[in-house]
């Protein structure tokens, strides 16, 4: 899976869905500019110690991402979608991505994504979740469909046994 972040500006947000990232093995996907420096200590407390395990790669702006992962199918997450992310059907390699927080991502890009703009459901009179909760909502829908892609599936007491 692969989560790609479009000018976050919110380094614990970043940092929360690097971690998320990191435990479901999903690649992440930084396009510039970035509102904080990748060595912000916000960043790296809310990924905690996993940031350096990251899967990470930069882009310089949305084209350069296009053109360096062959224009791949792009889930888009946005309040402005006329389905939910429940509507699709997501493969093992999807990119599923976020725009900044205090904007979303640009409608001229969303135009061209009419089919895969995706929203989670809530109510009419809030603009919209924390960036890193709607990261890890569409991400693991995307996992479940994929039957988890191989994560642990079963958990286990340390002291006691089931």
């Amino acid at each position: 899976m692969n989560i790609v972040l479009l000018e976050p500006e919110i380094p614990a947000n970043t940092g929360n869905i690097g971690r998320t990232c990191v435990a479901t093995g999903t690649k992440l996907h930084l396009i510039k500019p970035l509102g904080f420096l990748v060595d912000d200590k916000a960043l790296k407390r809310s990924g905690l110690d996993y940031w350096d395990k990251l899967d990470v790669y930069y882009y310089e702006n949305f084209q350069d991402f296009i053109e360096k992962n062959n224009n791949p199918k792009i889930f888009m997450g946005t309040t402005k979608a006329q389905k939910t992310y429940t509507e699709v059907s997501y493969d093992k390699n999807s990119f599923i991505m976020f725009g900044k927080e205090s904007k979303g991502i640009p409608e001229e890009i969303l135009l061209d994504y009419k089919e895969t703009c995706i929203r989670i459901p809530m109510l009419s009179e809030y603009r919209s979740l924390n960036l890193s909760n709607a990261a890890a909502i569409v991400l693991y829908e995307a996992l479940r469909q994929n039957n988890f892609c191989d994560l642990l599936k079963e958990g286990q007491l340390h002291r006691n046994h089931w």
